[in-house]
């Protein structure tokens, strides 16, 4: 009897810990909807209305930040969140964090007093590439269930055509038309190759649902690559970062609300059990809110207080300094908190 009321004591504690919301995989199929819905946008402004919106998307830089602060910024605040707002894994990758800071400092501190502005923007883009499309490569493993050698010629010639297309929109101010041509021609090999190879590693696919995931992350970059050879730069961008961005917060806010709703465990959601908000929107919420903060009024901020207190002009402290380091910290971590074996991965679960 003993025995029985210990075990179900047990079973009950077992439950009570368990995760109580799953992932599911036809969801973040569905993020790629994005993708038809882009294309649609670009044949309509083309062929109805005279490209107005390609033409107005591209005027302005502030169009840029203002996608930074939509889809950018906000997951890589809630990312730092659940990282740096909770003891447990602050305390568990300490040495990671502080070897990877040494490291931004070196390289993009006394670094870009030496280093050519094109090599340090180019390290930049590979390594966001190279974090958008693992994610999401990494995510449709498990349902294509492709070989290690499948896996990685479909990363990576993903990864190549995609640092191509990064480099033509953002550097297309700054290069010979000669050198834009040229990376035009690249990216185009590059994506051949990719829809060659997606017809080929298809044929291993033992579902149709993982065949369409599998043209669905090669579309990401196919998309993009046919969006930025009409111009449409806005749109190019805002495909994988969409897909990226949405998938990254549904694992986010799932991970928090499975940790944190039946009791919490940080400061963060202590405070919003106390203020009634469901742990499903407190992430979300205050990613969102920090970003636009930040990005429209945190320079300003630091600046006329190092005007007032020391009597310096201090410029882009949040947005390059502050944002561009937990971005970085961002791309790096990424790659190993959320892994088999990392405790980030008991809160979640996955259903089709």
């Amino acid at each position: 009897m003993a025995i029985s009321n210990i075990q179900a004591e047990q079973a009950a504690a077992a439950a009570a810990s368990a995760p109580a919301v799953a992932i599911s995989f036809r969801l973040l199929l569905a993020l790629y909807s994005v993708i038809p819905i882009s294309l649609l946008i670009q044949f309509l402004d083309a062929n109805y209305a005279d490209a107005y919106l390609q033409q107005s998307l591209t005027s302005s830089p502030k169009h840029f930040i203002l996608l930074l602060i939509i889809i950018g910024t906000p997951h890589i605040i809630a990312s730092s969140m659940i990282l740096f707002g909770n003891r447990e894994y602050l305390q568990l990758y300490k040495f990671r964090i502080i070897g990877m800071t040494l490291a931004i400092i070196v390289v993009f501190g006394f670094g870009s007093l030496f280093l050519p502005y094109h090599l340090l923007f180019v390290l930049v883009a590979v390594w966001t590439i190279y974090h958008v499309l693992k994610q999401q490569h990494g995510i449709a493993r498990g349902v294509c269930r492709l070989s290690g050698w499948q896996f990685n010629l479909q990363l990576w010639l993903s990864i190549a055509a995609g640092i191509f297309i990064y480099m033509g929109i953002f550097l297309k101010n700054s290069l010979l038309p000669e050198q834009l041509q040229l990376i035009g021609q690249i990216s185009a090999l590059f994506c051949a190759a990719l829809v060659m190879s997606t017809l080929y590693c298809q044929r291993s696919v033992p579902t149709a649902f993982g065949k369409v995931f599998l043209w669905a992350n090669a579309m990401l970059v196919l998309s993009s690559f046919y969006l930025y050879l009409q111009q449409y730069h806005i749109l190019a961008i805002l495909v994988p970062r969409l897909v990226h961005d949405s998938t990254a917060f549904i694992f986010y806010v799932s991970h928090d609300y499975n940790r944190h709703h039946r009791q919490p465990q940080n400061l963060i959601y202590r405070v919003a059990r106390k203020l009634h908000l469901n742990s499903f929107i407190v992430l979300p919420l205050l990613s969102f809110a920090l970003a636009v903060v930040l990005q429209q009024y945190g320079d300003h901020v630091v600046n006329w207080l190092g005007e007032v207190l020391f009597g310096v002009e201090i410029k882009r402290a949040i947005t390059l300094g502050l944002l561009g380091y937990l971005a970085l910290m961002h791309y790096y971590s990424e790659a190993f908190t959320w892994k088999g074996d990392s405790p980030y991965r008991q809160f979640i679960i996955f259903k089709k």
